[in-house]
Parts: structure tokens; C-alpha cells; sequence
């Protein structure tokens, strides 16, 4: 007998398709782009982590709290963008 845990599993690989397992090669492309992405990501949360605490230190509160805003939406980006690249080394 089946756990519902099995059960619920089949139903989603049925629902989504049975997706095929990666090649080393996709898997090297998608370790390349992870890299590539979190040195982008590091990149700039250096550069407005800097701006960040100059803002701090001169007490300038809504520059510091627009540079968190700016730091929030450019990682988003760049994941979103990571993401994109990768669905299209998966597809």
C-alpha cells in the first residue's frame, strides 16, 4: 500500500510531465551560471553596502533606506535572471 506521500507525489509528476534527468553537461552550464550570478549578486551588495553605511554614518536616513530599496530590487533581478537562464539550459 501506498503512503500518501507517494500518492501525492505521482499526482504531481503527472500533472508537470516526467522531466528528464540532466545531462553533465546542462549540470556543468547551470553550476557556470549559479557562479556567474552569485559574483554579480556579491558585486553589488560590496558596492551599495558601501554607499549604504556612508549614508549611515552621515545620518542621511532616506538615502540609506533608498539604497536597501535599490540592493532589494537589483539581487530580485538578478535572480530572476539567473532563473531565466538556467530554464533555458533545462529546456
Amino acid at each position: 500500500m501506498k503512503s500518501a506521500y507517494e500518492l501525492a507525489m505521482e499526482r504531481l509528476a503527472a500533472s508537470e510531465g516526467e522531466s528528464k534527468p540532466l545531462t553533465d553537461e546542462q549540470k556543468g552550464k547551470l553550476a557556470a551560471i549559479d557562479d556567474k550570478y552569485r559574483a554579480k549578486i556579491a558585486e553589488r551588495e560590496v558596492f551599495l553596502n558601501q554607499k549604504l553605511a556612508e549614508a549611515h554614518r552621515t545620518g542621511d536616513r532616506s538615502a540609506a533606506s533608498d539604497i536597501s530599496k535599490q540592493l532589494s530590487l537589483e539581487k530580485a533581478r538578478l535572480e530572476e535572471e539567473r532563473e531565466a537562464e538556467k530554464n533555458k539550459v533545462r529546456g
